[in-house]
C-alpha cells in the first residue's frame, strides 16, 4: 500500500480553509452562550452550586421544569435509572441538549390529530380515554387536574389552543424567573461555575467534567466568557474555598500560531517514501475514531513522518471544514507484545496544517496512532435549508446518481483508497463496510462484486464503486435510504457537506530503507494513545507543583497551535481539580465550559484540556487556574 506522489514531498502545499465566516461563528457562540446561561440559571435555582450534584429523581424533575421542560415520567426514568446515584451539572446540560422543549406548533399539531373536525376543542370524555389508555398512561386524578382548570375548560370540553398558550407562558415564566434569580442573587453570581457568556464571543471554550455513564454526552458545547471584567485574580472567585491552586499563562501573537521548527522538504525528497490515507470520524456520542497503523522499518534509518488533512476537491459554495481540523501522530515502538508499546515521538513540528516528526528509528515494527483534539471536529448544529437529492430517473426511466451525489461518493472513494492507487482492494473496501454496515465482505462476496462491477487486478474502480452504490438505490426501487446511511456514517450532512469527518494523509520518508505502512484498525483512541499524550506533555511540558499540595502536578505544553495540560495525582486518594479559564481570550477547546472540574484517580495522570486559537489571525491568551477541591 505504498506510493510516493510528488505532490506530498513538500510540507507547504496547502492553505488552511475556514469553513465558517467570523459572523457565523460569533452567532453560533452567542446562541450557545445563552443556552449555558439558561442551564446555569435553572440549575442554581434548585441547587446551591454547580459543583453540587443532583441527588434524587425529584431534584432532576425540578431542575428540568425550571429550564422550561415538562418531563414525563418516561423521560425522567430515561436519565435516572435504578443504577443512578447522582448527576452532575454537565449531565444536566447534556440532558437539555437532548430534551428540547416542545414548541406551540408541535403541541397544536398533536391536539389536531385528535380533533379531526378542527373545532378547536376536545371533549373531556375523549381526553380521559386517550390519556389513561394510550402512551404513558395518566391516572384519572392527573387528567382531572387538567380538566378542572377553568382557564381552558368549559361545558365538558378543553380549549386546547388556550391550553397551549398557558403551557408556553408557564414554561417561559419558569426560565425567566430562574434568570432573574441568577442576576439578582449576588452569592450565586459569584460562583461563576459554568460560563459567563453574556455577550462576548472572543473568549475561551473549554472542557466539561465527564458525565455519568448514563448520559450520552454531545461534544458540541461551545461557549465564551465575557472579556469586559477588568479584574485578573490569581484564583477565581468560585475557587476561593479550594485548598491549593496553580496559575498558568501563555500568550501568543498571530505570527507564532503556525511557526515552529520547520521540516525542510529538500532534505527528504530523495528518500524512499511510503504513504497511507485515513480518516477521523465523529461518532453520534461525540467520540472520535480513526485508522490505526503498523509501520515496518527494515533497518536503522533517519525517518521523517508527517500527517495533514487530505486535500479533496473544493466546490464553490460547499464548506471544507475538515481542512482546518488539527492532526497529529504518535509513534510507538512495538516490543515483545503489542500491549507493551513505548512512546518514541510525536509530530510536534508544524508547518501550516501539516505536523511532522524527524528522528532515527531502529529496525522493527512501530504503531502510528493518529490524533485530533476535537477542538474543530465536534458536533455542531447547522441550519440546512433542504435535503440534497441523491438519485433521479432519466428520460429512459433508468435510475441514476445526481452529480452532487456522485461527487460526494468520489470523495469518499479518495478517502477509503488508503494507498492512493485509484483502486479499492478488498482490505480497503472492508474498512468502508465496517464503518457503514458493521460487517465485512468475504472473498466469496468479493467475487460476486467482480462479476457485476468494474474491477482491475481484483480491485474495485471508481466507476465500479459508483455502480455498487447505485445498485443499493435500485434494490429499493429508488429509495435513497441506504445511500443516506452510507453518507451520514462517513461524516456527511443532508446538504452533502463533510462536517463530521476529517480525511488525512500520512507520509513516511526513510533515508536508508523502504518503509512500509499498513492500516490495521478503525477504532476510537485507545488507552495506549491516551498514555502517549500524557507522557509527551509530562516529558516536554512546563511542570508546576500545586501550592500546598506537592502530590498534585500540572504540566502545560504548547505544540504549534495547540496547548495541552495534564494533571498528575501522586497521592493515594482520588482528587477533584477545579479548573477556571475565565481570563483566557480567543481560545477554543475540545470541551464546553469555562469553569469545570476534573476527577483524577490515585497514582494516575489525565488530560485536563486541549486548547487552540479561535481565530488564528489574532493573538490569543491562555490563562488557566487549577485548584484542588478535595
Amino acid at each position: 500500500m505504498a506510493s510516493s506522489p510528488e505532490n506530498n514531498a513538500s510540507l507547504c502545499d496547502q492553505k488552511v480553509t475556514h469553513s465558517e465566516s467570523p459572523q457565523a461563528k460569533k452567532s453560533q457562540q452567542a446562541e450557545e452562550a445563552i443556552f449555558y446561561k439558561n442551564c446555569r440559571a435553572a440549575y442554581l435555582t434548585v441547587l446551591k452550586s454547580s459543583l453540587e450534584n443532583i441527588k434524587s429523581i425529584e431534584q432532576l424533575r425540578l431542575v428540568l421544569q425550571q429550564a422550561g421542560r415538562n418531563p414525563s415520567q418516561k423521560t425522567v426514568n430515561k436519565y435516572w435509572t435504578s443504577q443512578t446515584t447522582t448527576l452532575n451539572f454537565d449531565d444536566f446540560c447534556s440532558i437539555l441538549k437532548e430534551e428540547t422543549p416542545a414548541t406551540k406548533t408541535e403541541l397544536l399539531e398533536a391536539f389536531r390529530k385528535i380533533d379531526t373536525d378542527n373545532t378547536g376543542y376536545i371533549l373531556h370524555d375523549e381526553l380521559y380515554k386517550i390519556l389513561t389508555t394510550k402512551g404513558e398512561k395518566m391516572t384519572l386524578d392527573e387528567v382531572s387536574a387538567i380538566t378542572n382548570l377553568a382557564d381552558f375548560n368549559c361545558s365538558g370540553k378543553l380549549d386546547y389552543k388556550k391550553f397551549c398558550d398557558l403551557y408556553m407562558a408557564t414554561s417561559e415564566q419558569c426560565c425567566k424567573t430562574a434568570l432573574e434569580k441568577l442576576e439578582v442573587d449576588g452569592r450565586l453570581k459569584r460562583q461563576q461555575f459554568g460560563s459567563k457568556g453574556e455577550t462576548s464571543t472572543d473568549g475561551i471554550t473549554l472542557p466539561v467534567l465527564k458525565p455519568s455513564p448514563k448520559i450520552s454526552r454531545k461534544t458540541d458545547h461551545k461557549l465564551a466568557p465575557t472579556k469586559g471584567d477588568s479584574r485578573t485574580p490569581s484564583r477565581p472567585l468560585s475557587a476561593q474555598g479550594c485548598k491549593a491552586s496553580i496559575s498558568s499563562t501563555i500568550s501568543m501573537d498571530a505570527s507564532s500560531n503556525r511557526i515552529t521548527k520547520l521540516i525542510e522538504p529538500h532534505t527528504i525528497k530523495e528518500w524512499q517514501c511510503a504513504q497511507s490515507r485515513g480518516c477521523f470520524y465523529l461518532e453520534e456520542d461525540g467520540e472520535i475514531i480513526s485508522h490505526k497503523y503498523r509501520l515496518h522499518i527494515p533497518q536503522r534509518s533517519t525517518v521523517c513522518i508527517t500527517i495533514k488533512p487530505l486535500n479533496l476537491r473544493q466546490v464553490e459554495g460547499k464548506s471544507c471544514h475538515w481542512l482546518s481540523v488539527d492532526t497529529a501522530l504518535y509513534v510507538l515502538k512495538e516490543n515483545e507484545t503489542q500491549e507493551n508499546l513505548q512512546l518514541v515521538g510525536f509530530t510536534e513540528q508544524q508547518n501550516k496544517e501539516m505536523s511532522g516528526w524527524k528522528g532515527e528509528l531502529a529496525s522493527g515494527f512501530y504503531w502510528l496512532l493518529p490524533f485530533t483534539t476535537g477542538c474543530r471536529l465536534k458536533k455542531v448544529k447547522t441550519q440546512i435549508t433542504g435535503e440534497a437529492k441523491l438519485v433521479y430517473r432519466g428520460e429512459d426511466s433508468e435510475l441514476a446518481l445526481t452529480k452532487d451525489c456522485q461527487a460526494a461518493l468520489l470523495d469518499i472513494f479518495e478517502t477509503i483508497d488508503l494507498d492512493g492507487n485509484g483502486l479499492l482492494s478488498l482490505e480497503e473496501y472492508n474498512f468502508f463496510e465496517l464503518r457503514t454496515s458493521g460487517e465485512k465482505c468475504d472473498e466469496e462476496a468479493w467475487a460476486v462484486c467482480k462479476e457485476n462491477f468494474d474491477m482491475k487486478k481484483n480491485e474495485l474502480t471508481r466507476q465500479g464503486f459508483l455502480d455498487l452504490n447505485l445498485m443499493e438505490a435500485n434494490d429499493r426501487e429508488g429509495d435513497p435510504s441506504d445511500l443516506w446511511v452510507t453518507l451520514l456514517s462517513l461524516g456527511y450532512n443532508k446538504a452533502l457537506e463533510m462536517t463530521e469527518a476529517c480525511p488525512f494523509v500520512i507520509d513516511i520518508y526513510a533515508e536508508k530503507c523502504k518503509p512500509r505502512i499498513k492500516a490495521i484498525y478503525l477504532e476510537a483512541g485507545s488507552w495506549q494513545l491516551n498514555r502517549a499524550i500524557c507522557k509527551s506533555v509530562v516529558n516536554k511540558g512546563d511542570a508546576k507543583v500545586m501550592d500546598g499540595c506537592e502530590n498534585i502536578i500540572v504540566y502545560t505544553y504548547r505544540m504549534g497551535m495547540r496547548i495541552t495540560s495534564v494533571i498528575e495525582n501522586k497521592s493515594e486518594n482520588k482528587v477533584i481539580i477545579h479548573v477556571n479559564n475565565e481570563q483566557s481570550k480567543n481560545c477554543l477547546s475540545n470541551r464546553g465550559l469555562t469553569v469545570f472540574a476534573v476527577e483524577v484517580a490515585p497514582k494516575s495522570m489525565t488530560v485536563s484540556q486541549h486548547v487552540m486559537p479561535l481565530n488564528e489571525q489574532e493573538e490569543w491568551l491562555y490563562n488557566c487556574v487549577h485548584s484542588l477541591l478535595r
